[in-house]
């Protein structure tokens, strides 16, 4: 049989989680706490640090990447703000939303005073939680669709009033505009992509623009973009990069001095996304994939616009439509290689992350945020340009490697992840 006609590739909408806790913001420090043990790390890895030594997280060189928390609560409860444009349903959450999801709710759980400040939705029931010290304070969006950052404030700045100030504020995003960030020492943004690495996916698109179609002006204004972020940046204390990249770019062309600058990994759920050969099986034996598929590649997205051409070509093409990270982690448990071809230049995709901690080598677009913070050697998988010749070429010689290689991949990508 061809090559082509032993390939069958799974596609499916990624869900994303994040288990990063934070327990304190004006001097933070952990007394478990790990990090990659990359070398790009292992110079800032000192004898004390292994030994579980307290350690300044606010002037921590390197990104974070697992912080081990106790199981007891935490001494000291924190009021925390957090400004989210729009709060997610837990079912169809990713990136952004994922993030704000994951990480809040485990801080309420922990017992943390949270106080989120978000639009309402007009078109869905909104999502209830048996959390006493989880608070919602939502306003009608604008007709945009945004927050209406004065009635957020209006809430805020009473809810600031009352009782004990906050400890911590948290925006994800613009969710609170840098107009009204001045001024709070103790804030702290997130940024899930910003408006640099974005220029890259704009030459791509460009690149791949055909001769009939009129050039986009998107460089021209992304350029302006990033001019007016290099200005009002400045006015966030605290900026939180998902990405070694952003985090590099943060302080380099945005010039953020480096103590303001904080670089965390998204996280992933390890009971959800780790080695399971039995789960595969299950998994290919309920979806009829023969066993006798020699090469099978697993893909996530939110776009469809290849199935219908692969279906066409040779039926060889699975969609699952969206589905919730427990059949995320079946889909991955039963792939030889994860591959992400996208064309977005911008943070750091979720589903990467999730493949690499179930053991899987992968294979992705050559794209700054990856090669810095997942894909960072041979060793754990493949890259690839954004062209067509790039990426055949690049799954050709994953059929040549074969299996054996396969494997030695995904065994280091498990510890790299």
């Amino acid at each position: 049989m061809a090559k082509d006609q032993q390939v069958t590739v799974f596609a499916f909408r990624y869900s994303c989680y994040i288990l990063l806790v934070l327990s304190s913001f004006s001097s933070i420090s952990f007394l478990y706490w790990s990090h990659c043990s990359g070398p790009c790390y292992s110079s800032v890895q000192t004898a004390e640090q292994k030994q579980n030594q307290p350690t300044n997280l606010l002037s921590f060189p390197s990104a974070w990447n697992h912080l081990s928390l106790p199981l007891k609560p935490p001494s000291n409860l924190l009021k925390i703000a957090l400004f989210d444009k729009k709060w997610p349903n837990r079912f169809q959450a990713g990136g952004l939303e994922r993030h704000a999801l994951t990480l809040h709710l485990k801080l309420a759980k922990r017992g943390h005073e949270l106080h989120i400040f978000t639009a309402s939705s007009p078109n869905t029931t909104f999502p209830k939680y048996p959390i006493s010290n989880l608070h919602f304070h939502q306003s009608k969006p604008t007709n945009a669709g945004y927050l209406d950052q004065a009635i957020a404030w209006r809430q805020f700045q009473a809810q600031n009033s009352t009782g004990k100030p906050f400890d911590v504020i948290h925006t994800e995003s613009v969710g609170l505009l840098h107009t009204r960030s001045r001024g709070l020492p103790n804030l702290a943004v997130t940024w899930h992509g910003i408006a640099y690495e974005a220029m890259h996916t704009d030459i791509i698109q460009e690149l791949l623009r055909t001769p009939e179609e009129h050039r986009a002006y998107a460089l021209t204004e992304r350029a302006t973009k990033v001019i007016e972020e290099v200005k009002f940046f400045q006015n966030y204390a605290h900026h939180v990069a998902t990405s070694n990249h952003a985090g590099d770019v943060l302080k380099r062309i945005y010039m953020i001095p480096e103590e303001r600058v904080h670089i965390i990994l998204n996280g992933v759920d390890e009971e959800i996304f780790k080695p399971d050969v039995n789960k595969g099986k299950d998994f290919k034996q309920k979806f009829g994939i023969p066993q006798s598929k020699s090469l099978i590649f697993g893909m996530a997205g939110r776009g469809w616009s290849m199935e219908h051409k692969i279906q066409r070509s040779q039926g060889q093409f699975t969609g699952f439509g969206a589905i919730g990270a427990g059949s995320t982690g079946r889909v991955l448990q039963c792939n030889r290689c994860f591959v992400n071809p996208t064309l977005r230049a911008q943070g750091l995709d979720h589903t990467l992350l999730e493949a690499i901690l179930t053991g899987k080598p992968v294979m992705a677009t050559r794209l700054a945020s990856i090669t810095g913070s997942v894909i960072v050697g041979p060793e754990m998988g493949y890259t690839f340009s954004p062209t067509i010749d790039s990426l055949k070429k690049v799954l050709y010689q994953v059929w040549e490697d074969g299996r054996g290689n396969l494997e030695m991949k995904g065994q280091a990508s498990r510890r790299e992840a």
